[in-house]
């Protein structure tokens, strides 16, 4: 499903204080839709949609280049719905604000040029600052690889390193997307916060149980697999759930699912099995979430490339945390 646009969004009041309008603003413009418009000019969407056809009739303005469609969310009775609603440009608003009430349609166009003109001022600054985040990236990038560098070195004749290579081509790719400077495509968050399943402790002892009965058939684990040192690891899954005013401190499947599985590796809750039981947890996590799978159905982190995170994370500095968490974020972010 599509997402709401994320535009700014100013408020103009009327001046007796009373009527305000939710105003857009996008590409150095002010949007509003027709029933807006009627609100703001105090008439009829009717009214105004006949006075719009006459200045597209007249060749006054152009309906392609003063009009755009934004996704919205609408109150309709109790429901939250969304709506993919026509909006018009700032100067089919003055042109129809000048024909139906000219002293609003004035005031308006007033208000709207110093808003966009601080709207554009701000932008200003603001892409100042995502040049700084921008080359903040490159930097954590060249720190990354160094990192797999190194891995690739020590752990050369473990199997488990062979997946560092789709790990850092992942990453790599992940990056060059990420420094295509261009905000209306790639916004800086891009994270998925439609969690569908939160974990519960029940669920989570239930899905290891499973998994030791299985490996303890294969002759892969001990009885010591699994078994909780302490209460730490209800500990990690409340790190991981906790919230705040009914949000997540975690709000996406990405953040959640790299802390579960940094937390398991790193604080070693169990007395044996940690970074197996991390990785299967991490995936289980993901399944849950509907968020394991690429959009073409293949799977976001292979075999290898899972031993290899777990390894990494086991094998970090502490000081590293939130590098490994933003690896592995962007490794399984859509």
């Amino acid at each position: 499903m599509d997402e709401p646009t994320q535009s700014p969004i100013a408020i103009y009041q009327a001046d007796d204080g009373g009527q305000t309008t939710e105003v857009r603003l996008e590409g150095e413009s002010a949007w509003l839709t027709q029933r807006q418009m009627a609100e703001l000019f105090a008439t009829t969407p009717e009214n105004v949609l006949m006075h719009l056809r006459n200045i597209y009739r007249e060749g006054e303005l152009q309906e392609e280049a003063t009009t755009k469609d934004f996704l919205v969310v609408r109150e309709e009775g109790r429901r939250k719905v969304q709506r993919r609603l026509k909006h018009y440009h700032l100067d089919a608003i003055i042109s129809v604000g000048y024909r139906v009430n000219s002293r609003q349609g004035t005031r308006f166009r007033i208000w709207a040029n110093q808003v966009l003109k601080d709207y554009l001022v701000q932008g200003y600054a603001l892409n100042e600052q995502r040049l700084k985040a921008q080359q903040a990236r490159v930097r954590e990038l060249e720190r990354t690889l160094t990192l797999f560098q190194q891995n690739l070195i020590d752990q050369a004749s473990l199997p488990e390193a062979r997946g560092l290579v789709s790990v850092i081509a992942g990453y790599a790719r992940t990056f060059v997307l990420l420094n295509q400077f261009d905000s209306e495509r790639l916004p800086a968050e891009g994270f998925d916060e439609s969690i569908r399943y939160a974990i519960e402790p029940a669920d989570a002892q239930a899905a290891i149980t499973a998994l030791k009965t299985d490996l303890l058939a294969r002759g892969e684990a001990s009885e010591l697999f699994g078994r909780p040192k302490d209460d730490s690891f209800l500990g990690i899954l409340g790190n991981v759930t906790q919230s705040f005013a009914g949000q997540f401190l975690y709000p996406s499947i990405e953040e959640q699912a790299a802390h579960l599985l940094y937390f398991i590796i790193k604080n070693h809750p169990f007395t044996d099995g940690n970074k197996r039981i991390g990785a299967f947890l991490f995936i289980w996590f993901l399944q849950r979430n509907q968020h394991h799978l690429k959009h073409d159905g293949e799977l976001k982190i292979n075999d290898n490339a899972l031993a290899a995170i777990a390894l990494l994370v086991a094998q970090s500095d502490p000081r590293q945390k939130e590098l490994m968490i933003h690896l592995i974020m962007n490794l399984i972010r859509n």
